[in-house]
């Protein structure tokens, strides 16, 4: 058989791309509608749903006043997570005018229902005093719920309050332990302050290791002293026996999450 020419091809190929786009597109619309009438029905994960494509732009023109409308509908009916993210528009002042303490009623009345988004963002309400008084016991308090459910943004903030002393005793171990869950959610800052915490200590083999893995996970394209400026800084400290041993760590690390 003669192989299509090259024009041809690469016409064909952007003919199956436009294809299978008007597809998706279309089976994007068939849910769209089907949640909308869910959502006029007064089916409250549909209502919370809707919302967040109007939030998000997705299927629909982006609009913060019909995210909060819907968010509302649903957040009325107890559903969690619009509650939630009518604490969201409420703090950011999309599709209402802004109010923290709004935001703070919103985002309580998820997170007593164990939502650990709400959670974590109540945590930061208290910590910043957006809303209600701040208060680092409260934050503390709210920040350990979301974290238990596996919230990484928890996780890194209780690592940096351990640090910091503000609302539970300073405590670099504990400090340790947190930012670690952090960096196994993904939350590669948190490898950046394990490197910062380990080099005070005057662990360097735990600096390298730790400013290693995050030089790893930083873009390609960033300018080479951003990406591995910290590792660099104690790679002379160390002895080459002290850097393999480093690097062996961090293959290890990354196995476990691979696993994970």
């Amino acid at each position: 058989m003669p192989l299509m020419p090259q024009r041809w091809t690469t016409f064909f190929a952007a003919a199956v791309l436009v294809a299978a786009t008007v597809v998706v597109d279309a089976a994007q619309q068939e849910l769209v509608e089907e949640i909308h009438a869910r959502a006029e029905q007064g089916d409250a994960e549909a209502q919370y749903r809707l919302g967040r494509f109007y939030a998000n732009g997705e299927g629909l023109p982006r609009s913060g006043v019909e995210a909060v409308r819907w968010f509302r509908l649903a957040a009325e009916q107890g559903n969690a997570d619009a509650q939630n993210g009518l604490g969201v528009m409420y703090a950011s002042g999309r599709g209402v005018p802004q109010d923290d303490a709004e935001a703070v009623r919103w985002y309580r009345l998820a997170a007593e229902q164990g939502n650990n988004n709400a959670q974590f963002r109540l945590g930061v309400m208290y910590k910043d005093g957006q809303g209600v008084p701040r208060s680092y016991v409260e934050a503390v308090r709210w920040y350990r719920l979301a974290a238990d459910q596996g919230h990484g943004g928890a996780m890194f903030a209780l690592g940096a309050i351990y640090i910091s002393g503000e609302g539970v005793l300073r405590d670099e171990a504990e400090a340790v332990r947190w930012y670690r869950l952090a960096a196994g959610q993904g939350f590669d800052l948190a490898l950046s302050n394990l490197g910062f915490l380990y080099f005070e200590q005057g662990d360097y083999v735990q600096a390298y290791l730790w400013f290693h893995l995050y030089s790893a996970r930083l873009p390609p394209d960033w300018p080479a002293e951003s990406r591995t400026g910290f590792r660099d800084m104690v790679h002379g400290r160390l002895t080459p026996d002290q850097r393999a041993e480093a690097e062996r760590l961090a293959r290890e690390w990354d196995k476990t999450q691979a696993r994970d």
